[in-house]
């Protein structure tokens, strides 16, 4: 048994040596790195994650800085991806990580999640990748838990975890909802949501933009509490605590 690291030690203080090796031999996929995946990426690591998959292929845009991890000045155009893993191996050097800059398309989804993952968190934004993507996870029998919309929300109190049937008052989770149906999918993974109702005024439709058609307002702080509730999520199962 591999002794557990100093820097560990609340974290075994509070779940217990068992838990924590259970986490250190534990694969996860996080799909996602802007305001949601970042967040849970980071905390599934510091809890003591041991190998981590990340995908994106965006760069860091000046319109992130409001609510996303890994936007700064100093980081302005870099890949998400490289800036990431610079984090997480600040974190934990032990940290087996390997790093996908892809746009995740269905041939790159169905690629992607062909490995055995021991859980996967889906925080992709642009619903027929995220569909797909929620899609090959239930195929392949991959635990997994999935972000809903946190843009064009400020209330912490209203956020939820459900499974994706008893999810409401989201009108991503109802778009993903209604698709799922289609296929006969009514029930099978977690999300994280919140009903609050989101007002159009704080809606823009993009014309120049080819994977979003649409911006949202969003605040600093509810893509950060999405993330870490997927975090949690994550964390929980794999440890199995109630």
């Amino acid at each position: 048994m591999k002794p557990i690291p100093s820097w560990m030690n609340r974290t075994e203080l509070l779940l217990g040596s068992e838990k924590l090796e259970k986490l250190a031999r534990s694969h996860v996929l996080v799909a996602g790195l802007g305001g949601v995946g970042a967040y849970a990426a980071e905390q599934i690591v510091r809890a003591g994650i041991g190998k981590m998959t990340i995908v994106d292929c965006d760069i860091v845009d000046e319109s992130n800085k409001n609510r996303q991890l890994l936007a700064l000045n100093s980081t302005l155009g870099k890949l998400k991806t490289e800036i990431m893993a610079g984090r997480l191996l600040d974190i934990n050097p032990e940290l087996k990580l390997t790093t996908i800059n892809s746009f995740l398309k269905n041939e790159k989804i169905a690629a992607t999640l062909s490995q055995s993952f021991d859980y996967v968190v889906d925080a992709i934004d642009t619903l027929s990748p995220k569909l797909f993507f929620i899609l090959q996870c239930l195929q392949n029998k991959l635990p997994l838990v999935s972000s809903m919309g946190s843009g064009g929300k400020t209330d912490p109190m209203q956020v939820n975890i459900a499974d994706i049937s008893e999810s409401y008052g989201c009108r991503l989770a109802l778009f993903i909802r209604k698709r799922l149906h289609k296929r006969g999918i009514y029930s099978g993974f977690p999300v994280v949501f919140s009903p609050e109702s989101t007002d159009k005024k704080r809606v823009i439709l993009n014309a120049s933009t080819e994977n979003k058609k649409s911006s949202i307002g969003t605040i600093s702080y509810m893509p950060a509490i999405f993330g870490c509730f997927c975090a949690s999520v994550v964390i929980r199962n794999l440890t199995e605590t109630e």
